[in-house]
C-alpha cells in the first residue's frame, strides 16, 4: 500500500482507492460530498449535517470527540479522515492501531487549501479538487472590503464563560484575509491558553473593538444577545455570523467572499 504524509507529518498507508472511508469532521465531510464520493464514504458523525442527505443513508458513528468504535469496526474502513484540534487525541490513537488515519492540522488558509488537495489525491478526486483550488483562490482574490480594513474585531464562539478565537486559529487568519485585526489574537489566559481564550466583559471593554461577530456555532448566538454586548462597547457594531462560513476549511470557502459582500454591504 502507498505511503501518503498526513498535515500532522505521519506516514499513513492508504489503500490504493479507498472505497469505505468514515469521516470524523463536519467540514471535511462535506469536501467529500463535493468531491462527489457518495458511494464511498460510509460513516459520519452526528455533527455532520451537509449534505442533509448524509444524515439519513450515511452510519452515524458518534460525535466527533466521543467516538463509537463498535459502529466503526462493522463498517470496516479502509480509511478515516480526522482532524487535530476537532477531534479527542487518545480516540484517534485508539483508531490508529486499526485502521488507516489521515489528519489535518488545519490554522491558515493555506493548510486548508493543502487539505483539499491532499484528500482529492488520496481519494482520485484530483481533477474535482483542482476546480474547486482554483476557485477559491480567485474567490479569495476578490476579497475587497475597504469599509472594513483595518477595523479591530472580536469573534465570540462562546457564552457563559465568554470565549473568542486568539492565536493560531483559522477564522483568526481568515479575518486576516478580510483585512481585520484580532484585538485577542495575543491575549493571554493560563486557564484558557491563547487558541481560544476565556474572557470578561472588562477585557472586552478595555480591548474596545470597532467589530463585534458572534458566531452561530459552536454556540448558537443570536439577534437576542446583540443587546448585552452593545451595553458593553457601545461604540461597537454587533454582527451575528455564520460560524460555517467563517469556520469550516473545505468545499464552503468557495462561497465564502460571496457571503461576506452581504454583511460587509
Amino acid at each position: 500500500m502507498p505511503q501518503i504524509t498526513d498535515q500532522m507529518g505521519r506516514l499513513v498507508e492508504i489503500t490504493q482507492n479507498p472505497q469505505r472511508i468514515v469521516s470524523l469532521v463536519p467540514s471535511q465531510t462535506e469536501l467529500l460530498y463535493y468531491l462527489g464520493l457518495e458511494n464511498r464514504v460510509v460513516g459520519i458523525t452526528r455533527f455532520c449535517v451537509h449534505p442533509p442527505s448524509w444524515r439519513l443513508n450515511k452510519k452515524n458513528i458518534g460525535g466527533t470527540k466521543k467516538i463509537d468504535f463498535n459502529k466503526i469496526a462493522a463498517l470496516k474502513p479502509d480509511l478515516i479522515i480526522g482532524n487535530k484540534e476537532e477531534n479527542n487525541k487518545k480516540e484517534i490513537e485508539l483508531l490508529m492501531s486499526h485502521y488507516p488515519v489521515w489528519m489535518s492540522d488545519i490554522d491558515t488558509l493555506e493548510q486548508a487549501l493543502q487539505m483539499i488537495e491532499s484528500i482529492s489525491n488520496i481519494t482520485h478526486a484530483q481533477e474535482k479538487g483542482k476546480t474547486l483550488i482554483k476557485k477559491i483562490k480567485k474567490e479569495f482574490e476578490q476579497l475587497n472590503f475597504p469599509s472594513v480594513k483595518g477595523k479591530k474585531v472580536a469573534y465570540f464562539i462562546w457564552k457563559e464563560p465568554y470565549m473568542v478565537v486568539g492565536k493560531n486559529c483559522f477564522i483568526t487568519d481568515i479575518l486576516h484575509q478580510i483585512g481585520l485585526k484580532n484585538v485577542f489574537e495575543n491575549f493571554e489566559n493560563s486557564a484558557s491558553g491563547t487558541r481560544y481564550p476565556t474572557i470578561s466583559k472588562d477585557d472586552l471593554g478595555q480591548a474596545n473593538p470597532e467589530l463585534i461577530f458572534l458566531s452561530t456555532e459552536p454556540y448558537p448566538f443570536n439577534e437576542k444577545h446583540i443587546t448585552i454586548f452593545k451595553e458593553i462597547c457601545p461604540q461597537s457594531e454587533v454582527k451575528i455570523v455564520d460560524g460555517e462560513m467563517f469556520g469550516w476549511y473545505g468545499s464552503r470557502l468557495a462561497f465564502l467572499v460571496s457571503y461576506l459582500k452581504t454583511i460587509f454591504k
